[in-house]
């Protein structure tokens, strides 16, 4: 499967968006990160809608919603996607969530599902007849900075074996979290197809964000 980066746009220059996003497309980023997060579900408020919603005005870079938020469901129609975006709901953040995760899928969306490090990977299981992509944590979600969970490169992999053993081969993992250089080879070699990239990896100061991706693509 080929490899793909996702720009988390929560790392960049949010006062000169428009450039960044300039930057990004010449880059050939295959997708835009935006994580929404409420302050509940995790502790920080970080873009909304009305963000997710300009950007699609002005890019052809598919979207990659990440939605760290309580009973997601409550928002889907908020944002006006296409076919080639995904839009990626926490499997912890609803006690029903293959209703919202069939919510997107009706809506012409691809759907994703993400677990937590600590959350079991059976969590996809019974759920992989809804969802596009598999998203697994390599932190906790919530916070820039942190360190890799030691177990990420193991979970990865078991949940390669999980989702090949279920029939869904084609169904892509992405890791978020940490994801720098080293990390992403690791991650890469167990199984990772969609890499979410920010200040560890994409986001340089010494160096562009085009020198910076075909660095990363290099590596894996």
């Amino acid at each position: 499967m080929k490899k793909l980066l996702s720009a988390s746009l929560m790392c960049a220059d949010l006062m000169n968006m428009r450039n960044s996003i300039s930057e990004l497309e010449k880059a050939g980023i295959d997708y835009l990160h935006i994580d929404i997060m409420d302050g509940s579900f995790v502790p920080n408020i970080t873009l909304g809608f009305d963000f997710v919603n300009s950007v699609k005005k002005v890019t052809d870079i598919p979207l990659d919603i990440h939605m760290m938020v309580n009973e997601p469901s409550r928002f889907i129609d908020r944002m006006e996607l296409g076919e080639n975006d995904i839009v990626c709901v926490h499997y912890e953040s609803d006690i029903h969530i293959h209703r919202t995760l069939a919510q997107i899928k009706e809506k012409g969306i691809k759907a994703g599902l993400a677990v937590n490090p600590q959350t079991p990977l059976e969590s996809f299981e019974y759920l992989t007849d809804y969802i596009d992509m598999a998203l697994v944590m390599t932190v906790s979600p919530g916070f820039a900075g942190q360190k890799l969970f030691l177990g990420a490169e193991r979970k990865t992999k078991e949940a390669r074996q999980l989702l090949d053993s279920l029939g869904c081969e084609n169904v892509p993992i992405e890791v978020d979290g940490n994801i720098s250089l080293e990390n992403g080879q690791k991650l890469s070699r167990a199984g990772a197809d969609i890499f979410v990239l920010g200040t560890s990896s994409l986001f340089l100061k010494d160096k562009s964000i085009t020198e910076a991706a075909s660095d990363f693509r290099a590596a894996l």
